[in-house]
């Protein structure tokens, strides 16, 4: 059975732009993050990319795209952004800013323009896997489109986790 393409925000922007990607579908797992959808697509969990968001010191969100593998310095992430700090943001806040449920949530196609952070080893993968805008969907591509679609800082913030 083919299952149907979602038509989310971000598979509408990414048609629009006449990107290529892949769609993969996998039964999503309340709190199973990337360990679950790396397990069910059998593909390794560093190639797997985390659209992370999160607010500065003043309040104002931002996307930080890291390995399924690795957790973000927040302390080193708000050196190179000059914050006084960064936090996580509680689900709710992370829903309103994105327009995505946490768990399926894209870095294309959000509901507010925010700045984009991306991990630099991010860029040495040949292919990665990242949300397509809805839990269990995830869009494979070239880590390309996200330096082409996003106008990424790139960062190194990355730390085993």
């Amino acid at each position: 059975m083919k299952l149907k393409i979602p038509s989310t925000a971000a598979v509408r922007l990414l048609r629009s732009k006449d990107i290529e990607f892949f769609p993969h579908f996998y039964k999503y797992e309340e709190r199973g993050g990337t360990t679950v959808s790396a397990r069910e697509l059998k593909v390794p969990e560093h190639s797997i990319i985390k659209t992370l968001v999160m607010e500065d010191d003043k309040k104002s969100p931002i996307i930080v795209l890291m390995h399924g593998d690795r957790q973000v310095s927040t302390k080193s992430l708000a050196r190179q952004t000059g914050a006084r700090a960064i936090y996580s943001c509680n689900p709710e806040v992370a829903n309103k800013h994105s327009g995505y449920l946490v768990g399926g949530t894209s870095p294309f196609g959000t509901k507010k323009t925010m700045p984009v952070y991306l991990e630099r080893t991010i860029l040495d993968l040949d292919e990665i896997y990242i949300n397509g805008g809805s839990r269990g969907f995830l869009l494979s591509m070239s880590p390309g489109v996200l330096l082409k679609l996003l106008n990424p800082v790139v960062v190194e913030v990355g730390i085993d986790g």
